[in-house]
């Protein structure tokens, strides 16, 4: 009672037979090893149970093995009921978080983890995957990252890796080999305008016709549109404080920034023209086909680089390079919306923990969070 703990010892009758656990046929005991495992806890006390493990003498030529017990796997010092549930925590609280709550040291939790994310994985079919969505994510603070791949079909996670170069699409590749996948039947990709990104898919996934995801793109028109604010800022202090209002539509204003554009708008500025251009531009994304995006992107292009606004410029040659994957949204429609939610919630998990000692346990936080695995534990 003082040490508020349960032990439950377990044992077996005297010339009990047990299966082979190669062949299955029936053997002896050839001598026993004592274990020892935590359970989940009983009322307010820890409860352990204890058990001679024996290894049997198999008759048939498998020689001397160890038999496995019902309750755990083997090699851990925890039940399957206490893994199931040091993973259903873990999806919800910092690793560190949960061991002070069992009481048990955040390594081997972490080990558990491990286990079961890989063993899981080692079981996924990829055979299907036709398109693949792709981003990264900050692991640590100095400019360290890790790639993440999604099956954008069944919005899950497929695969991650340390970096963002191209040499994370060839990992991926290779993974999806692994997995029973083709690289040659992923038809769509989506991605951010990173080259690295575009370099790898090119080279890796050679049949992909890659979607540069919309958001990206107009963030990138939305900083052109700032840039000129910046510029101008120093003829008309009025504009100072003033970015977010540039960056919204019309019909998520404020009244207070409502009021201020209407007093600025009077003023014929070079950052209303350039918003314009940006209001604009959204209207891309409601056009029938292809054919009629082009025509549009064709217009607003003439408009951006005979502006004589630098910045907007310099957006409608990123937006002429990018040309085709801009157009590729009319046939796939995709967009990064969902990964970049799933890298809200990574973010999340590791400003709670207060970032995480490697990138392989990142990663394995991305899996459980994201990767629908099924881990075959008792509940």
């Amino acid at each position: 009672m003082e040490k508020k703990r349960l032990d439950i010892h377990l044992d077996f009758e005297r010339g009990s037979a047990f299966a082979c656990p190669c062949c299955g046929a029936p053997a002896k005991a050839y001598d026993t090893k004592a274990g020892s495992w935590r359970h989940m806890n009983f009322f307010q006390h820890q409860a352990y149970l204890h058990a001679r493990v024996p290894r049997v003498d198999c008759s048939g030529g498998c020689g001397v093995k160890r038999i496995e017990v019902p309750w755990a796997r083997s090699g851990s010092g925890f039940t399957l009921l206490f893994e199931a549930l040091i993973l259903s925590y873990c999806k919800e609280m910092p690793v560190n978080k949960v061991g002070e709550l069992m009481g048990e040291h955040d390594t081997r939790l972490w080990r558990v983890l491990h286990h079961y994310v890989e063993t899981a994985r080692a079981q996924q079919d990829y055979s299907k995957v036709t398109r693949v969505g792709m981003d990264e994510t900050a692991s640590r603070r100095g400019h360290t990252y890790v790639s993440l791949f999604y099956d954008m079909d069944k919005k899950k996670l497929l695969f991650g890796t340390g970096g963002k170069d191209k040499t994370t699409v060839k990992a991926f590749r290779d993974d999806l080999v692994v997995h029973g996948g083709d690289p040659e039947a992923v038809v769509q990709t989506c991605s951010d305008m990173s080259p690295a990104f575009i370099s790898g898919i090119e080279e890796y996934l050679p049949n992909a016709e890659n979607t540069f995801d919309r958001f990206h793109i107009m963030k990138t028109v939305n900083e052109g549109v700032n840039a000129v604010r910046i510029e101008e800022v120093k003829e008309n202090e009025i504009l100072k404080k003033t970015r977010y209002i540039w960056l919204k539509n019309e019909c998520n204003w404020t009244n207070s920034q409502r009021t201020t554009f209407e007093n600025i708008s009077k003023l014929n500025l070079k950052t209303g023209k350039a918003y314009r251009m940006r209001l604009n531009f959204q209207e891309l994304f409601t056009q029938p086909d292809r054919v009629s995006g082009e025509a549009f992107l064709k217009k607003w292009y003439y408009w951006a680089t005979h502006s004589r606004l630098e910045p907007m410029i310099k957006v409608a040659k990123t937006i002429k390079a990018h040309w085709d994957g801009i157009l590729s949204w009319f046939d796939s429609h995709l967009t990064t919306g969902f990964i970049e939610g799933m890298n809200s919630l990574i973010q999340a998990a590791k400003s709670k923990a207060r970032g995480y000692r490697s990138e392989k346990n990142i990663i394995t936080i991305a899996y459980l969070l994201g990767a629908k695995l099924n881990f075959g534990l008792p509940t």
